[in-house]
């Protein structure tokens, strides 16, 4: 890299770490926590894109709705994405057609395609000033090894119903060996958009709860959920759409992996835009786009770097994100980095409808591999039709309860589970090695072993020491320390924590303890 380039990113490769959508979005009314017990007819557990708008289309439905968020609302993984609204999800058609049959990946096509159609319907109604605009997407590749595979990914999106086709011209200022580009897609502002549909789904009545964490359901007829304040909810159906399921009766854990991405973003000259979305599987992921931004020009979100949660230096990791941007736009003035995470299921489809083989009330969205924001929209329309007694045509491809893939998603199901055996068991087995509490700099944290158990130690900027239990309270797997975010995460489900161990992110519904030195 040039040296004028290095000095660039030298001086800015530590922008603000927050997320742009929840910085540049409207101040958002508070929604009150719940303080009393409900009935309703419907209960969504979790405020991201999939819950509110499961919430949102039974409103519609005339359905009695409330909405319970254990923090703020579309705040969460929908707040930290990059929000992109697209079918064309990377490499996912050939795979389909070669896994579950042409005519999956055709319905898989169809409806994401209509749940782009529909939000974009969604917010032309309600008037969501949404920073709506139709790109271009395209999956490309550098490597010319990788032709032959982008041609056969563009068949199998055509097979699919999609308008793809393969190309060697794009708009990005570097050249690729070739890239499937499929038209007429968009991006948008989703803490905007969705912060559209809670004012609509409060006028139409419905209960929306902040600060309102749920620890326990009673499946039945009726449902009954209870709140870490001891508060029942009532409901007729339950929703779980907290990213991860908190609930572990269904064994979805089993098919899901947590994974970890970083974000940037810098304004560029809007004579600079490469007026596309744009991602490649090359160099452990790279995903492009732009957005408004102040004075005429655009704010170029770059994203990459996939990893585990609790592994990796995530610190490395953006510095090395920022390179690779510096290195193919020029000098950029990072103003905000942050992070978002996702689960992959194990045949990466997701996994939306009945929660379990016996559930009759209990459902659940998840499992949307990096593409949440479709797939996030597809599921409230998807579940809203199966709650009031239709079934879409693509309900069977999303059911959680499906087995004719089991047989093909076992590599993966083994590869996932083999990484959490190592985590489970390998890490407490592993020696102590050198760290202790003293070496621990500020604003650093590991886990040591004091007084024969592992702990979670984190040394503050002012040097103060805060430490906590090491075992995840969701299955009791060891965290690691997130230097970059400053939190504690689980390697094997994705639980995040604060340092004082309170969540971050489930599918942890404890804190951490705390722990005297």
């Amino acid at each position: 890299m040039p040296n004028e380039q290095h000095e660039q990113h030298e001086q800015h490769k530590r922008p603000e770490q927050k997320s742009y959508w929840i910085e540049s979005a409207p101040q958002a009314s508070p929604h009150p926590a719940l303080d009393g017990d409900l009935i309703v007819d419907v209960a969504v557990v979790g405020a991201g894109i999939a819950g509110i708008s499961t919430a949102w289309e039974l409103a519609r439905r005339g359905r009695r709705v409330a909405l319970l968020e254990a923090d703020r609302v579309a705040a969460g993984v929908t707040g930290h994405t990059t929000a992109k609204l697209t079918v064309l999800h990377t490499l996912i058609y050939e795979r389909l057609r070669r896994t579950r049959g042409a005519e999956a990946a055709g319905l898989y096509a169809r409806s994401q395609t209509e749940a782009i159609r529909h939000a974009a319907g969604v917010a032309r109604e309600l008037g969501i000033a949404c920073d709506w605009e139709e790109a271009a997407a395209y999956t490309y590749a550098e490597d010319k090894g990788r032709v032959d595979e982008l041609r056969t990914e563009a068949e199998a999106a055509r097979e699919a119903g999609l308008p793809a086709e393969f190309v060697t011209e794009t708009g990005l200022p570097f050249p690729v060996a070739g890239a499937v580009r499929v038209e007429e897609q968009a991006q948008f502002h989703p803490r905007k958009y969705l912060l559209g549909l809670v004012d609509d789904l409060v006028r139409q009545g419905a209960s929306v709860h902040e600060g309102t964490r749920v620890v326990r359901l009673k499946e039945g007829t009726p449902c009954r959920l209870t709140t870490e304040a001891g508060f029942t909810v009532t409901a007729g159906d339950v929703v779980v759409a907290t990213h991860y399921p908190v609930f572990d009766r269904a064994l979805l854990f089993t098919r899901l992996s947590p994974r970890r991405e970083l974000v940037l973003t810098a304004p560029i000259a809007a004579d600079s835009d490469p007026h596309g979305m744009y991602i490649t599987p090359e160099q452990n992921t790279r995903s492009l786009r732009t957005a408004p931004y102040a004075d005429g020009r655009r704010l170029l979100v770059v994203t990459g770097e996939h990893f585990t949660p609790g592994s990796g230096d995530a610190a490395e990791r953006f510095e090395r994100l920022a390179d690779w941007a510096v290195g193919r736009f020029g000098p950029l003035d990072f103003t905000h980095r942050w992070a978002t995470q996702d689960n992959d299921s194990t045949d990466s489809v997701p996994l939306v409808g009945p929660f379990h083989a016996g559930s009759r009330h209990t459902w659940v969205a998840t499992g949307f591999g990096g593409w949440g924001l479709s797939g996030g929209i597809m599921a409230g329309r998807l579940l809203a039709e199966q709650i009031t007694g239709h079934k879409a045509p693509w309900s069977d491809l999303y059911d959680p309860r499906r087995v004719r893939s089991a047989v093909r998603e076992a590599p993966s199901f083994l590869k996932h589970q083999a990484q959490v055996a190592r985590h489970f068991v390998g890490d407490r087995l592993a020696p102590a090695g050198d760290t202790t509490v003293d070496t621990i700099a500020p604003g650093d944290g590991a886990v040591v072993r004091v007084g024969g158990h592992h702990c979670a130690v984190h040394r503050d900027d002012d040097g103060a020491l805060h430490a906590v239990s090491a075992r995840c309270t969701h299955l009791g797997c060891l965290v690691a320390f997130n230097r970059a975010e400053r939190t504690w995460e689980c390697p094997c489900h994705g639980s995040r924590f604060d340092p004082d161990g309170h969540i971050v992110q489930g599918p942890a519904t404890k804190r951490l303890e705390g722990r005297e030195i």
